[in-house]
């Protein structure tokens, strides 16, 4: 081994460069040149999301395989930037309070520190590179959750995420332990050709499953999501319910498709039960909740079940399917949650009946929050229609009965998911209220992220359109 090899982790090291100059300007700089921290560390997180994308076309592997990088790999990164960007824009507010000025430092490092876990995960070739990036994720997100620590709730957030995130950690832990024993390895390349069809290795599977759904709270592992994203502060549940979500959906999928492809007979029908189960679940939940972030975590919920639906193809068109609904999710989030915030921020409400009468006093910020449920809900012809109809296809791919049944559920649930997410327009503009929410004024910074998900949202849904037009008109010729 030599330096050469970390030449192709270019993203990482990138941002490993962003952590340690934020971390020497937080320690050394002055209290006048402090106030100038958020708009430096917005710029750098920006510079480095940009580098990204032009060494997304580096492809190879490192480290005797323990490192992968390819163009599948550095597409998701490059979302999860994005994502982390919108993030940090919509966190300014929050951040200015008196309370938590003093520790915007923390806040972005912490936040760096678990993106450079999921890098490693998504990354990863061997079992021990994605523990170590599961944990460096894990970890600072538990300290993210309880930020607001002199907060009741936030406290007792974290305390769930840490206690959840260990026990799920030794579940999925003792699943590699079977997997060394059974294959004399952890490289994935190696256990994939000596891994064979047997009691040992399908429990070896299903705990290592077991650990990574609880991260991703798939039904019946979902327990701690709603409590922790309802108690965490609202930037910190946006991450948790798109970023973490995203990057932990994307590493599942690598794993299945280049581990555990001869027990693909067993983790299918593992996959049917959960997928179904979450997205029924998800949407019941979701419909009886009047707290804004208990009603989208539940929302979150049922969405990574149909993220799931396209890992559950284990295809081509299913991963491709499934880098396409997590880019959709990512800007259709950011939208709803930004909203969330702008309000709460101001006025500290967060229940359902809070919005009544929001379009009269606050048109844009109602605008902004109805086109995110339409995305969410999957509306004709919203980017989240589409990004539900590629994942339905790409499901149906084989033909078989099994998939067949579970499209046809998962859109009869689709059903139900659009009256709860038109539950919020209709309060937003159509119920009446006597003293409706004050008009407020956001920072440059919210309605920048707010308009970069609109544009998204916006942006990815007219090129899906075209692509299938033009698609339509080709097919007919």
């Amino acid at each position: 081994m030599d330096l050469s090899n970390y030449l192709l982790m270019k993203p990482e090291l990138s941002l490993i460069v962003v952590f340690l100059i934020l971390i020497l300007y937080d320690l050394f700089a002055s209290d006048n040149a402090k106030k100038y921290y958020f708009p430096v560390a917005c710029l750098l997180f920006l510079a480095h999301t940009v580098f990204c994308f032009t060494v997304l076309k580096e492809t190879g592997e490192k480290f005797a395989g323990m490192y992968i990088a390819d163009m599948a790999r550095g597409t998701v990164k490059c979302i999860l930037n994005v994502g982390v960007f919108l993030i940090f824009l919509q966190a300014n507010s929050w951040l200015s309070k008196p309370e938590s000025i003093h520790k915007r430092g923390e806040y972005f490092m912490l936040t760096i520190l678990t993106l450079l876990g999921m890098y490693l995960m998504i990354s990863s070739g061997h079992f021990l590179l994605f523990f170590i990036g599961l944990e460096t994720a894990s970890l600072p997100i538990a300290a993210l959750v309880a930020f607001d620590k002199y907060t009741h709730h936030s406290a007792e957030a974290g305390a769930k995420y840490i206690f959840n995130a260990v026990f799920s950690s030794a579940v999925m832990l003792f699943g590699i332990s079977f997997l060394y024993g059974a294959c004399g390895s952890l490289y994935f390349s190696d256990i994939v050709t000596t891994l064979t069809f047997g009691p040992l290795t399908i429990m070896a599977m299903i705990f290592f499953l077991s650990g990574l759904f609880f991260k991703i709270s798939l039904v019946p592992f979902h327990m701690w999501a709603p409590d922790v994203y309802e108690g965490a502060p609202t930037n910190v549940t946006l991450y948790l319910s798109t970023i973490s979500k995203g990057a932990s959906v994307f590493a599942l999928m690598a794993i299945l498709y280049h581990v555990f492809p001869i027990l693909s007979e067993v983790w299918y029908v593992i996959l049917w039960i959960i997928i179904l189960l979450t997205i029924t679940v998800g949407n019941l939940f979701a419909l009886r909740q009047k707290n804004m972030k208990r009603f989208l975590a539940f929302s979150s919920i049922s969405q990574a079940g149909y993220i799931m639906l396209s890992v559950y193809t284990g295809t081509a068109l299913g991963m491709s399917a499934s880098i396409y609904y997590i880019l959709v999710y990512v800007f259709s989030n950011m939208a709803a949650f930004g909203v969330i915030s702008a309000i709460e921020d101001k006025t500290g409400k967060v229940n359902m009946d809070d919005y009544n009468g929001l379009y009269h006093t606050n048109p844009k910020l109602s605008l902004a929050m109805m086109i995110a449920m339409f995305s969410l809900g999957g509306i004709p012809f919203t980017a989240g229609f589409f990004s539900k109809m590629f994942v339905f296809i790409a499901a149906m791919e084989n033909g078989s009965v099994a998939s067949i049944v579970i499209v046809i559920l998962a859109f009869l649930n689709t059903i139900i998911s659009l009256y709860y997410y038109l539950l919020v327009v209709k309060a937003m503009f159509i119920n009446k209220n006597n003293s409706p929410i004050e008009t407020l004024k956001t920072d440059s910074y919210l309605k920048t992220s707010l308009v970069f998900s609109m544009i998204g949202i916006g942006a990815v849904g007219l090129v899906s359109c075209i692509y299938e037009f033009i698609s339509s008109v080709s097919f007919g010729m």
